[in-house]
């Protein structure tokens, strides 16, 4: 597994003045110094010329990780204008907090009851070179993984609890215990692609329109009996008080 790690880079504001004065001295050296020596000040400029690709920025909440034909020499976090090697390829990644929100999934939940069900997943990079090199489109591997997990907590749960006091946890009654199962699941799916999971929450949670209609009926039924229930056990008690 390849971790993140400081590359070599310097301060692109102490290197500008240093370069130019190379850049700078090193014509009035080939004019004036013998000719056994212009051919190796002239190649000299030359490499001080290609030096000024060196340069590189860093904007805020962004990283950089540099690779030297094909192998990682480290990232760049510090913002601001930094130098290094030219022949570094330095890849963009964005460490800010974003927001994913899945598609409505159809799914069956724990008793066979067809569900709509979609989730918002906010997640970042915590670890660039992770994301760059353990998965090959990190974004596309955090879409992926966040309904797989969505999915497999709507199949492993029930919508409803089916119990009359509504003690059984259920996807509709427990939003909290939901919301921290889900984000547990889809951290651990996104852990080897350097990303942390800020909060995952359940976003749209209803019976699929072709059994919703017997479904409410079920509840209005479910509802009607845990009341009369009530008035029965009150009655009952009632009549032990009068005893």
């Amino acid at each position: 597994m390849i971790e993140e790690k400081q590359a070599s880079t310097y301060s692109g504001y102490l290197a500008i003045p240093v370069l130019l004065a190379l850049t700078l001295v090193t014509p009035v050296a080939v004019a004036v110094l013998p000719v056994l020596l212009k051919i190796p000040m002239i190649i000299f400029g030359l490499l001080v010329l290609v030096c000024w690709i060196g340069f590189f920025m860093v904007a805020p909440n962004q990283g950089r990780v540099l690779q030297l034909f094909g192998k990682y020499v480290g990232s760049e976090r510090n913002e601001g204008l930094r130098w290094a090697n030219p022949l570094y390829m330095k890849a963009k990644v964005s460490l800010r907090v974003r927001n994913f929100e899945s598609g409505t999934l159809k799914v069956n939940d724990s008793s066979g009851n067809p569900i709509d069900i979609a989730a918002v997943v906010v997640w970042k990079v915590v670890d660039t070179a992770e994301a760059l090199f353990e998965v090959d489109d990190y974004e596309n591997y955090v879409q992926i993984q966040s309904e797989a997990a969505l999915r497999n907590l709507a199949t492993t749960h029930p919508y409803d609890s089916h119990d009359d006091d509504g003690t059984d946890f259920c996807l509709r009654s427990n939003p909290e215990e939901v919301a921290d199962l889900l984000k547990t699941e889809v951290q651990n799916r996104l852990s080897k692609a350097g990303v942390e999971v800020i909060e995952a929450r359940i976003s749209h949670l209803a019976y699929a329109p072709e059994i919703a209609s017997a479904m409410l009926q079920r509840q209005q039924a479910s509802a009607i009996v845990a009341a009369r229930k009530k008035i029965v056990e009150g009655a009952v008690g009632m009549v032990d008080l009068a005893l």
